[in-house]
């Protein structure tokens, strides 16, 4: 499998994540979270893999992640429930994501991408 980057390109964060990527030299298949949302089976096997409770893959800080309200309904929600529903929007989903054959990143915290580098 490639190195995906699935990103939001307006966002701050991910083009500090891309450029970081660039700059390491570490290639990537760029993919865009609101025109080709991860599926809720690749979801499923990236949190799966990850051991990160999927519950962590929200953006909270997203509008969307207020407006449906969603801090409220997760623990009344079956995990299925939350694949369904971060599948449905990719503004809901935690980015930038990395996603490779031994490692799942969300979010871009330097220090915690240079795993990466050791792949």
């Amino acid at each position: 499998m490639k190195n995906l980057f699935i990103e939001y390109p307006k966002c701050s964060t991910c083009q500090k994540a891309k450029k970081w990527l660039e700059e390491n030299k570490i290639e990537f298949i760029d993919r865009n979270i609101i025109t080709e949302t991860p599926t809720k089976e690749e979801l499923k096997e990236w949190i799966t893999r990850s051991k990160i409770d999927a519950k962590k893959f929200f953006n909270t800080s997203g509008m969307k992640y207020r407006e449906l309200n969603i801090k409220e309904k997760l623990n009344d929600m079956t995990e299925e429930d939350v694949y369904e529903l971060l599948a449905s929007d990719g503004m809901l989903i935690k980015r930038p994501l990395f996603i490779s054959d031994k490692i799942i990143l969300k979010g871009f915290k330097e220090n915690e991408w240079e795993k990466i580098k050791g792949e």
